[in-house]
């Protein structure tokens, strides 16, 4: 694993150098402006530091660790201090002679030692990870004791789990970071592994992006009730009133009248064409007409999957622009809905186009284990999430960052 940061003027002109000089396979893990240092700085403008990592077939420990805002560097002072006053394990008869006030304290220092780790990482775990004593397993005489490193590696699987990421996936992340991790490895090291793993296996967010020539075509798919028509109106107004472009909203949700009128109002405020279609042609017609704009964003029809007559339309309107200008497909997906559905949501829309995903409704919802688990199942991009229903707000790109903290039992 390769980190390095990049400073410049612009966060994307220090992405651009982290990717001329490493490559276009980084990955971007953290973003944050810079003071300026001299006697003159209050005249400059801030500088942008962006962090990356690059995945290498030798992980570098050290080198991962290190680059995560050097917050590790006395480390190996605050692991010495740690060991000392951690408990070692006892076997069950010694367990059942200790009175309460012992195995209350013995908690509150593993407490202490884990959050101490934590911290030093911005916060990535700031809640206690680990589960009641009773809870535990009594270890076989036979086996060997496991370290603290072995537990605190435990606890975040589960804290993964708790976060309702599929046990498939929380295994293979840790069965990835057991390759590489060395004995009796410091928490920091371990953690930071893991850390940047998970970023790793979310990948680049990729939103929407202009035309490399003439118009962007936008069709955004998805079932019913997962906030599809709202979440248009938030992309077309930051499109409208951020970057001044140039907007047209389409929909072909003929089957529910009041979508439409909701994306007709949309269209009002934000005085941009709106138009419902009905047929391949009259898209092509739309096409000629707003040649001169930026994007078109084409609102869809949720369908029901045993809906064959319905899917075979929204195929036809979606591949009917082909060869004709750049087109592309977002998935929108509530994050509350349950994994068993979402897999057979994303299999339905699947056979239709490939696709982006965005995630509405992350404000109902505690947990956000369904994000990584359709990334790695259906091998898609996310581009945004949604957390309320305030237009244009509550809307950004995709966090990659943020969202690990989340899985690994942090605060935002």
């Amino acid at each position: 694993m390769i980190i390095k940061k990049f400073t410049a003027k612009t966060e994307k002109e220090a992405i651009e150098n982290a990717r001329a000089e490493l490559g276009e396979g980084v990955v971007v893990m953290n973003v944050k402006p810079v003071k300026n240092k001299g006697l003159f700085a209050f005249l400059k403008s801030p500088m942008m530091e962006v962090t990356v990592a690059l995945e290498e077939e030798s992980e570098k420990l050290t080198a991962a660790v290190s680059a995560i805002n050097s917050v590790i560097a006395s480390s190996q002072n605050k692991e010495e201090e740690a060991a000392k006053s951690t408990p070692v394990i006892e076997t069950p008869e010694k367990r059942d002679n200790r009175d309460n006030s012992s195995v209350i304290k013995e908690r509150r220092e593993n407490n202490s030692a884990i959050e101490e780790k934590l911290d030093s990482l911005q916060s990535l775990l700031e809640q206690q990870l680990q589960k009641p004593e009773e809870e535990k397993e009594e270890p076989r005489e036979e086996e060997k004791e496991e370290t603290e490193t072995d537990k605190f590696m435990h606890l975040l699987h589960d804290t993964m789990l708790e976060n309702e990421v599929d046990e498939k996936y929380a295994r293979e992340i840790m069965d990835e970071i057991e390759l590489i991790n060395k004995p009796n490895i410091p928490f920091d090291y371990a953690l930071a592994n893991i850390y940047q793993k998970m970023i790793l296996k979310f990948g680049k967010p990729s939103g929407i992006e202009p035309a490399s020539s003439g118009i962007k075509l936008v069709f955004f798919i998805g079932p019913t009730g997962v906030g599809k028509t709202t979440t248009i109106a938030k992309i077309a107004s930051k499109f409208r009133v951020d970057e001044k472009k140039k907007v047209a909203l389409l929909t072909a949700d003929t089957y529910r009248i009041a979508a439409a009128e909701q994306l007709r109002t949309y269209a009002n405020i934000l005085e941009v064409p709106f138009r419902v279609i009905y047929t391949v042609e009259e898209i092509n017609k739309a096409l000629e007409d707003f040649k001169d704009y930026d994007y078109i964003l084409i609102d869809t029809a949720g369908h029901s999957h045993q809906n064959t007559t319905q899917k075979d339309n929204m195929r036809n309107i979606i591949h009917s622009v082909d060869d004709r200008v750049e087109s592309e497909v977002h998935l929108v997906l509530s994050a509350t809905t349950k994994y068993k559905d979402l897999i057979s949501i994303a299999d339905s829309y699947k056979e239709m186009a490939d696709y982006k995903l965005i995630f509405t409704k992350l404000d109902e919802t505690t947990t956000l284990g369904n994000l990584l688990n359709l990334r790695l199942y259906t091998g898609a991009s996310l581009s945004y999430v949604t957390y309320g229903q305030n237009v244009p707000d509550d809307i950004e790109d995709f966090n990659p960052q943020k969202t690990v903290k989340r899985l690994l039992g942090g605060k935002n």
